[in-house]
């Protein structure tokens, strides 16, 4: 049985040499904006940049669900900037 554990996670610095090698296996330029990671165990498999959807992926492992599951994200959280607070508020409006 394999293990199929995967952690979607925001890049840090520290992921950064992660990510050049990952370009490097996609035959691509490494992004340079905000990311998301996809991790399968303790390995990278996969990498989205937030704002512009620009994908890497190891392409000898099957990551394209992984890749799928990021671009989802991505956009949530790009709807979840835009759109206006609901909040609603405890206070009451000045008069």
């Amino acid at each position: 049985m394999t293990d199929t554990t995967f952690t979607i996670r925001h890049a840090s610095a520290a992921d950064a040499d992660a990510v050049a090698r990952l370009a490097a296996l996609d035959s691509a330029s490494p992004p340079t904006g905000e990311l998301l990671l996809a991790e399968v165990g303790p390995e990278l498999w996969a990498a989205v940049e937030i704002d512009s959807g620009k994908a890497i992926a190891d392409p000898f492992r099957p990551s394209g669900d992984l890749v799928e599951l990021l671009h989802f994200r991505a956009a949530r959280m790009r709807l979840e900037v835009a759109k206006p607070s609901r909040r609603l508020s405890l206070l009451p409006r000045a008069a």
